[in-house]
């Protein structure tokens, strides 16, 4: 059901500001919109708007009216009928505002700018500018709005939270943590400033800092794949795997789980020595698997099974890897096992051939790696 919006709420308190005598009959027109008749109410306005075409408090209901009836040509028509008169009215660029906030965010700019104009005070406008300039990818101007919203209204978490979130993107987390603790001060369970508190300690490292407000979000059962990933990866970086795994579950049981949360409990189980729990996970991540990561379950499947002394199945997965995915690495983890653990140096010679044509070793160990094998079965 529809209901009574900001758009009508703003119309409202502009009424006395108005100068011309409105003919239309407050009270009609309110009723009208109570029982959502806004074809009888389009109706009526049409009427009396003959009397004054230029009456800015019946632009703006035929405008609403019009918005409420699904009829976006004619609402903006109406609307820019009142900016035509009054390129400030706070009701028309309000409208608009939202109109292109998702289609055309730097149009929609435009009118929020006239809004701050007309409203310097009001903190949600600022916010608003924020919104739109971080979406086009201005940050630092988005971080001015953001800063003098937080200026007018500290206590609103909504101002706190944008403000906070773009520090985060700076890098500057010392305020944005000062800023979130201060909003958890005032809301110990706002999920916004919960995930901020993740992500900051998350990004610097501070993995015993995510715990609490991770745990929190998990019993509310509310947050993002990165947020819970974030949990998830906290408590394996502190070598927690047992509540690595029970977090797992948990989100799993409430069908928060994917694949990036199967596959930090699968190698939880791993750590913990029980491979083949692992390894049904690993498998559950293959059938979630998008191309670009399936490569990375495969891989910890041959580690597992590498683990466990079954090397023929460790190296059919570090096969099908470089199969699927064609990293040059799979082949010297396949030529790796033939030769040190199966003693089979022809079946590895060929694929340690093989990697030394394709390999392009970037890390120190894998160049030492490659200079070694390149040294032993490189042809001269």
């Amino acid at each position: 059901m529809k209901k009574i919006s900001f758009l009508l709420i703003v119309l409202l308190s502009q009424i006395d500001k108005v100068n011309a005598q409105a003919p239309a009959d407050r009270n009609v027109v309110m009723e009208f919109f109570q029982n959502m008749q806004y074809e009888d109410a389009i109706t009526y306005l049409l009427a009396t708007q003959k009397t004054d075409s230029l009456n800015l408090q019946t632009l703006g209901y035929l405008g609403y009216a019009y918005y409420m009836d699904d009829d976006m040509t004619n609402a903006n028509k109406y609307y820019q009928k009142m900016l035509d008169i009054d390129s400030n009215n706070i009701s028309a660029n309000q409208y608009f505002s939202n109109f292109y906030n998702n289609s055309d965010p730097d149009k929609a700019c435009i009118y929020t700018h006239r809004l701050i104009n007309s409203n310097p005070q009001k903190a949600i406008y600022y916010r608003k500018m924020g919104d739109l300039l971080k979406r086009i990818n201005q940050k630092d101007s988005a971080f001015v709005y953001y800063e003098q919203a937080f200026r007018l209204q500290p206590s609103d978490s909504k101002n706190g939270g944008a403000l906070a979130d773009l520090l985060i993107d700076q890098k500057n987390y010392e305020r944005a943590d000062s800023i979130i603790d201060a909003g958890l001060v005032r809301d110990s369970l706002n999920i916004n400033f919960l995930r901020l508190r993740i992500r900051s300690s998350y990004e610097v490292g501070a993995y015993q800092n995510v715990i609490i407000p991770g745990e929190i979000l998990i019993r509310l059962g509310v947050g993002s794949s990165t947020t819970f990933t974030q949990i998830v990866l906290s408590y394996y970086n502190l070598k927690l795997y047992s509540d690595c795994i029970r977090v797992c579950d948990i989100l799993g049981e409430k069908g928060m789980a994917g694949e990036s949360i199967f596959y930090y409990e699968a190698k939880s189980y791993a750590k913990l020595r029980e491979f083949d729990k692992s390894n049904e996970l690993l498998k559950t991540c293959l059938g979630l698997a998008i191309s670009n990561t399936a490569e990375y379950y495969y891989h910890a499947l041959g580690d597992n099974y590498e683990e466990m002394k079954q090397y023929k199945k460790a190296i059919a997965h570090y096969d099908t890897a470089y199969y699927l995915f064609k990293n040059p690495l799979m082949l010297y983890d396949c030529g790796r096992i033939l030769d040190g653990n199966l003693k089979n140096v022809e079946a590895a010679k060929k694929y340690y051939t093989k990697y030394i044509l394709l390999a392009k070793p970037a890390s120190t160990d894998e160049k030492k790696a490659y200079e070694y094998i390149r040294r032993k079965y490189g042809r001269n």
